[in-house]
This record gives structure tokens, sequence and C-alpha cells, in this order.
């Protein structure tokens, strides 16, 4: 571990791996958790299904806006200033989503919950590479995802419990209360990885210049498209969970979970599966391994659709083993794109971070409205989601390994 780190992490690497995980999985955490609630919402707030989907749009949109900057600020700040100060803002706008009385309010709010929360998960990935070579990284990395995971389980579990049991704004106040320990929980135990002498001075020119950089980088940018458009492969069911598991599957809003269960149980699977691989199989292998247990998987649950009607024993399961291929490429890759930038990880980990967010909100905003009503529609729109990750890292795959 670099002896720079101030204060020195004295426990064990798993536990540095949950806070860190912890610090990622809130705005996960804040995206799932509400759905269950989307129908008490909307006949509180008298919101249409439409502007109900705006308050997804909205935070996902403002996750990505401000994950561009939550790296360089760190780099220039440090780490722990700029993830204490976005869990403060967090806070306060759960606060504001738990008191709205209007759609337009809790759009204005939930924004700013995007805005504020993607630094956990941004500063992490950084604060792992600052500390560890990288095959003790890609460790790391894997333990994080296996906790990470929880949190779209949980999330949709317990959201599904408190708008049932104390109405829709207890989902947002149990998200501040989340936001309190957690902060207490980082400016307690989080270390600061990024020595004063290696920071970066904050310019707005140099932060142009670099953005620039990366953007120029084919070698980067299709790195970049290899981890985030396969991911909405599955992050599409996600999105679309109130239509399809409601509607589609006729699974009531305390059933949700077993969705969450299973597509979790499949990115812990990765995620365990990657970190035994570890300095054992090179990392063009193991990417390989993933990307065809996606294909295969999703290619199986497009002819399962065509040949029989989604039936919820059988319909949630290719959902999970394509999470677990995805979780077995997912900290290969984010470790292949730090890597492009070895001076600005933060910059680079923000890039990939808003990239991510904005084929996220896309996604969230297009895509998943069209096809959430057919679960044929959903499994032809998450194979193309797969092909064109698949060819971003066919392209570039020669240039890295």
């Amino acid at each position: 571990m670099n002896p720079a780190v101030s204060p020195p992490w004295r426990g064990p690497r798993w536990a540095l791996a949950l806070l860190l995980a912890c610090l990622g999985m809130l705005g996960p955490f804040a995206t799932d958790a509400y759905l269950p609630a989307f129908a008490g919402i909307a006949a509180a707030v008298q919101a249409t299904p439409v502007q109900m989907q705006q308050t997804l749009s909205a935070y996902l949109f403002g996750f990505a806006l401000m994950n561009l900057f939550h790296g360089a600020l760190s780099d220039s700040f440090g780490r722990r200033p700029v993830v204490l100060v976005a869990i403060v803002v967090f806070t306060l706008a759960s606060v504001g989503c738990a008191l709205a009385d209007s759609i337009a309010s809790l759009v204005a709010w939930r924004t700013l919950q995007g805005l504020s929360v993607g630094a956990g998960m941004v500063i992490s990935r950084a604060i792992v590479r600052d500390l560890f070579e990288p095959v003790e990284a890609q460790r790391v990395m894997s333990q994080m995802t296996l906790f990470f995971g929880v949190a779209p389980a949980v999330g949709p579990l317990l959201g599904g419990w408190l708008f049932v049991g104390f109405g829709w704004e207890a989902v947002f106040w149990f998200l501040a209360l989340a936001g309190v320990l957690l902060g207490a929980g980082a400016a307690r135990w989080l270390p600061e990885s990024l020595p004063r002498a290696q920071r970066q001075p904050l310019h707005v020119l140099g932060l142009l210049r670099g953005y620039a950089g990366l953007a120029r980088s084919a070698r980067f940018m299709l790195l970049v498209a290899a981890s985030a458009i396969p991911f909405n492969g599955m992050f599409l069911y996600v999105l679309s969970a109130p239509a399809f598991l409601g509607g589609v599957l006729g699974l009531a809003p305390t059933q949700f979970f077993w969705f969450f269960v299973l597509t979790i149980g499949g990115i812990m699977g990765g995620a365990w599966l990657s970190g035994r691989f570890a300095g054992r199989v090179r990392p063009r292998l193991q990417l390989r391994y993933g990307f065809i247990v996606m294909a295969l998987t999703a290619m199986v649950n497009v002819v399962l659709n065509v040949l029989f009607v989604a039936q919820a024993w059988w319909a949630l399961l290719p959902v999970a083993l394509y999470a677990l291929g995805w979780a077995l490429t997912g900290p290969v890759v984010t470790l292949l794109v730090l890597e492009q930038a070895p001076e600005r990880r933060g910059m680079a980990s923000s890039v990939q971070s808003c990239a991510g967010s904005l084929v996220n909100a896309l996604v969230a905003g297009l895509l998943a409205p069209l096809v959430m009503h057919s679960a044929l529609a959903l499994a032809l729109a998450a194979l193309v989601m797969f092909a064109l990750g698949l060819l971003a890292w066919t392209v570039v795959k020669r240039r890295v390994t």
C-alpha cells in the first residue's frame, strides 16, 4: 500500500473495500430505492408516468454531468474533501425530496441528488489505484464490486417496505439518514490517498486540455465504451423494473426484490471470480470469458422470449447470468481505463463515469420507455447494448493487452 496515505489505513483490506463500496453504491441505491414507490409518488404529486420517468432521467443526467468534474476536483483538492462535501449536499437534497409537494420540485431535488452522489463512485476508483499496484488493485476492485452489488438488491427491498409501511416520503428520509451515516464514517475512516505533492493545479485551461487529451485518445474512449455500454444490457431491466416486473410479469412491489436478489447474485458471483482470477488469468482472457457469458445469455434470452410468454420463474435468470458476465469484465476494464492517465486518475475516472452515466441517462430517458412494456423488446435492446460494447472492445483490445 502507498505509504503516503493520510491518515494511514491500518485495517484489513476488505474493510477498506467495504468503505469505498459504500461510497460508490450510494448512487445506485438512490436510483433503485424509490422505484417501488413510483405509483404512490405519482398519485401524491399528481404526476403522469412520463413525468415520473423524468425524475429518474433528471437524476441520471445530473449524475453524468457532475461526474465529469468530481475526479478532476479531487486531483486538485484531494480525495477526502470532495467526497465529504458531496455527501453533505446529497443528504440535504434527500431531505428536499422528502418534503417535495410537486413534481417540479421533486425533479429539481432529484437533479441535485444526482449532481452530488457520483463523487463516491468516481473517487473510490481513483483511491484504489492510488493505493495499490494493478494485481492488488484488481482484487480490491473485485471486493468492492462484491459489496457494491448489495445496493441494487437492498434498495428496492427497503424501498418497497418503506413505501408500503410509511409512505413514499420515508424512502427519501431513509436516503438522508444513509447520507448522514456514510458521511460520518467517511470523515472518521476514509484515507487521503493523494499526497499534496502529486496534486494538479486547478486551472480551467489545464482541465480543458486534460479532457481534450482523453477525448482525442481513441484507445481511452473505446475502453470507456467497452465498460459503459454492456452494463446497460443489465441496467435497462433495472430502469424498466416498475413496468417489466409489475406489468409484464405481474409481480407486486414487495416481490421486486426477487429480480434484484438474482441479478445482484450474478454481480457478486462475477466479482468473486474476477478477484480469484487476479494475477492468475491474463486480463485479455478474463475479458473474453466475461464477454462470452454475456453473449450467450443475451442471445438465449431473445430466443426464449420469441418462443414463450415471459414468466417470472425463468425470465429473471438470463438477466442474472448476464450480470455475472458483466461483473467479470468490470474491474479489469476500469483498471485499463485508469492506466491510460496515471497522472490524472481522478479525471480519467470522471470521464469514464460521466460517459457511463450519460449512456445510462439516454437509455433511461429514450430507450427504456420504448421497450419496458415488452419482454421481447427488452431482450432485443439488451442484446444490442452488448453488441455495441463488444464491438468497442474488439477494436481496442490489441492496443492494450
